[in-house]
This record gives C-alpha cells, structure tokens and sequence, in this order.
C-alpha cells in the first residue's frame, strides 16, 4: 500500500520523535565527555557512560582481570572475619566497599592526583583461602600475594578482619625487606594470643615484628583509644621502637604537622599503611566489629593517607569494614574513598596541579 498523507499523520508520534532526539543528543554528549578522559590505562566507567547503579561492581567499576600482570597496582578483596574476636560479618566488606565505590569518580580535585593518567590499575577480585582453619587461610593469602606483588605490582587490599595484614607483610617481606607502617587503628593489635592462639585479629603486628617483617623504629600507629586490660597494655610495641599516638592526642587538632613528622621518620624505604576503619569515631564509620568512641574523624583519615604522598608506599590495606553494622552502607563508602586516596599517593601518580 502506498502511505498517503492521512497514514503518515496517524503514525507520526511527535513525543517519541522528541525522545529519540533527546536520546540522541545525551548519548553523543556522553560519548564526547568520557572521551576526553580515554587514553591508554584503565579507568573507572563513568557515570556518564553507564548510571550508578548499573555495571559490574568492581572497584570504582574498573576492568576486572585474575593476575597483576601489566598493573602497577590493584585493588584486591580478602573477603574474611574468621580472626574477629567481637562482631563478625568483615567476609562481606570488599563486596559492599566495591558497591558503594560506584559514586568515587577518577581525579582527587583536592589534591590534583589523577592516578588513572599515571599507570595501569584493575580489580583482580578476591583471594581464595580456607574459610575453615585461620592459620591455612593465612597460609593461602600468603601465598597469593607472592605472586600477586612478583611483579611489582602494589596491592590495596579490602578486608576482611586486620588478621590479613599478617600474611600480607610476610610476603611483603620476601620482596621488600623489613617494611615502615603507617598504622591507624583504635587497638594496636600487638597482643602476644588471644584466646590462647597466636593468629587472630589482636595480633598481626606482634607476629610481623617477630617475624622482620616490620622494621619496628619505622612504625606508627595512631588513633589507639579505649578501654584496655591494663595501663601496660601498649608497652611492648612502644618498647619495639613504634610510635603510639593515641587518640587523645589527634583531638581538636589537624593531622598535618604529624604527618610531616612521618615522611622525616619513614625516608625513603618502602612502606605499607594498614587502615583499620574503627580508627574512625563510629560517628563516622559505625559499620565496624569492635567500635571505640573518641575516635579520629573522617577529615583526619584524609589527612593521614594524604599526608603519606612522597613515602615509597608498595602495600595498604582498608579493614574491619562489617557492612551488616551500618545499613546505610556510609562506613563502606568511607572504606572505598580511603582506598582512592591510598591510590593516589603511590609513587608516580600525576598531579595536574
């Protein structure tokens, strides 16, 4: 049949004539804008190329590959809290961090960092371990982290109770020597057992201090506060060498002028930063198993990690993220924006600024 004017009329729609232009319009605008940005490493998808709330939930919605072959660094899940000794649930923090990490976007405006200009990043997913005997889960992330980190590769890692970075720093160890720590925390997790055992969450610095695998006079840790089981309960890192500055100390205050000590104290050797998220208030991040008040606020987290730009950082991890505790999925999303700013102070990162 040949149309005549009176069919054409009757198919002519013009709102979805109107649609489809708009439609048109956003996608060529979409396409321009992240275009801008594509170049040669990888980069989260943007949320101008795919909604929010749409795309594979890795981190930052980055490439997903299974080795670090080609990075210079990785995000990581040790999807654990078989070490925790108060409230479980840490097994679900690298899932809930990678979901909330969705609204991070890829530059550090405050500070100019651009870490997707700089080299290759990717999520390389979770490390399989024995969820069933703690000392062979340890064991098991040892072991992988020597060939995550073979290369070169530096790994931010989300946790999982603070039991990983034991395993984590032994393997650190192998490659780097005895490494400085950037520790905030509200416990100094340096107990000697707990419960009778040598391998929980209490307890990964004293064994990486027996170890070599921390270079003790380079250590701080800072943030620790709380009810403790004696007045001597710190005594023995301080002994070792660390510097503890508790929590009473970063009150009311900003963070920077420490921080500046902390490049003099670190120099030039390589150091890791182990980020337990109870070193924040629960104010702040209350989605954590084992919550001290009086803690550090989220402004001074950020200034701890980016007071850590210039240090030969070549590991950190984020930790006690127990998304259950916090249904607004806040502490998560402070985990995630912590690991970014971890990632942007590794070495070779371009400021544009």
């Amino acid at each position: 049949m040949i149309p005549t004017a009176h069919h054409t009329c009757r198919n002519y729609n013009p709102q979805r004539t109107a649609m489809k232009r708009i439609v048109r319009t956003a996608l060529r605008r979409s396409l321009s804008t992240s275009s801008r940005h594509r170049g040669k490493y990888n980069e989260p998808l943007s949320g101008n190329d795919m909604p929010r709330s749409g795309g594979i939930a890795s981190m930052m919605r980055l490439p997903v590959q299974t080795d670090s072959q080609g990075l210079k660094a990785c995000f990581v899940g040790i999807p654990m809290d078989i070490g925790t000794s108060n409230r479980s649930g840490t097994r679900l923090g690298p899932r809930q961090i990678r979901t909330e990490s969705a609204l991070v976007r890829r530059t550090n405006i405050a500070t100019g960092a651009s870490p997707f200009d700089s080299f290759q990043v990717a999520d390389v997913g979770d490390v399989n371990f024995n969820l069933y005997n703690l000392p062979k889960a340890c064991e098991d992330i040892r072991d992988y982290y020597r060939k995550l980190i073979s290369n070169g590769c530096i790994p931010l890692t989300m946790g999982g109770d603070h039991t990983i970075s034991y395993p984590i720093l032994q393997a650190m160890k192998e490659r780097y020597g005895p490494l400085g720590m950037v520790h905030i925390d509200a416990h100094s997790d340096t107990s000697d057992t707990m419960l009778g055992e040598k391998i929980a969450h209490g307890t990964p610095f004293r064994r990486a201090v027996e170890e070599g695998c921390l270079d003790p006079h380079r250590v701080i840790q800072i943030g620790l506060r709380g009810s403790t089981y004696s007045v001597e309960d710190y005594d023995w890192a301080r002994n070792q060498g660390f510097r503890v500055v508790m929590a009473e100390e970063c009150w009311h205050k900003s963070l920077a002028p420490l921080m500046s000590e902390v490049r003099d104290m670190m120099g030039d050797r390589p150091v890791y930063i182990s980020f337990d998220i109870d070193g924040l208030d629960p104010a702040f991040a209350p989605g954590t198993g084992t919550p001290e008040i009086g803690g550090l606020t989220s402004i001074q987290g950020l200034e701890i990690v980016r007071g850590c730009r210039g240090l030969n950082v070549v590991g950190g991890d984020l930790v006690e993220v127990s998304p259950s505790y916090d249904l607004n999925g806040t502490t998560a999303l402070t985990g995630a924006n912590l690991l970014f700013e971890m990632l942007c102070v590794l070495p070779g990162v371009k400021y544009l600024r």
